[in-house]
């Protein structure tokens, strides 16, 4: 525990906690704070003046961010018959019908994502209390309601990330890897933080975008300057 502590100490030396840095600048002091032995996932956190108890102030979608999350997700997509062999075909790692079903039923979720076709619904929905709690039910609002199976399961591998706000109006996800380039960490950033924006609820009124941060998974959060961002005026 102590030797942790001493590497936290050594990696905020030279930062500012109270200061709010440009994209490019708290990407590069990020990479600089991430020396645990693996390869740290880069997570982005923003608090919106949103309240989620009323049904115009949801913010909840997808982005396709442009150099992936640098992680390795596991599909499963409900299907049958030509729509199954898309789905295989597209790299999917689980495909199947009520077969699938009993399996996620007695427990068995070794996957990140679900895709399901409209007429294979009606299996999922009996899904919902094991897959629901979990952020893994099937929308089509999400794009994971879809004949086009294929698509939807090179996307979520390709690095497609969902978001979706929380009560207290707070969106963490992963947007990459401490590894990726100073350049490819600052174009997720910033892809993330432009859905988010393009996402404004009509019931918002004033600023959206309180506060924004990243982090990596052992490093410190760093506060981003969001002055010249329309969302948050």
């Amino acid at each position: 525990m102590a030797k942790n502590s001493k590497r936290l100490k050594k990696a905020v030396e030279g930062i500012d906690r109270d200061a709010s840095y440009v994209v490019d600048e708290a990407v590069k002091l990020l990479k600089g704070c991430a020396s645990a032995r693996f390869d740290e996932t880069v997570e982005i956190s923003m608090n919106l003046n949103i309240d989620s108890r009323h049904a115009d102030q949801q913010v909840r979608g997808v982005v396709q961010l442009p150099n992936g999350t640098g992680k390795a997700v596991r599909v499963a997509v409900f299907a049958k018959d030509a729509k199954a062999e898309e789905a295989q075909d597209a790299g999917a790692d689980l495909v199947g019908g009520d077969e699938l079903a009993e399996k996620v039923q007695s427990g068995e979720i070794n996957f990140d994502r679900v895709i399901a076709t409209p007429d294979m619904m009606a299996v999922v929905g009996k899904l919902g209390k094991v897959l629901g709690p979990k952020g893994l039910m099937p929308n089509p609002k999400l794009g994971t309601v879809t004949q086009n199976v294929g698509d939807a399961v090179k996307a979520a591998k390709s690095g497609e990330v969902q978001f979706r706000a929380e009560k207290a109006g707070i969106i963490h996800a992963g947007i990459g890897k401490a590894s990726f380039s100073e350049a490819k960490l600052a174009q997720n950033v910033n892809a993330f933080i432009d859905a988010i924006t393009k996402a404004k609820p009509s019931g918002v009124k004033g600023s959206y975008i309180k506060k924004v941060s990243i982090s990596s998974t052992m490093g410190p959060g760093l506060k981003l300057d969001m002055s010249g961002d329309p969302g948050s005026a």
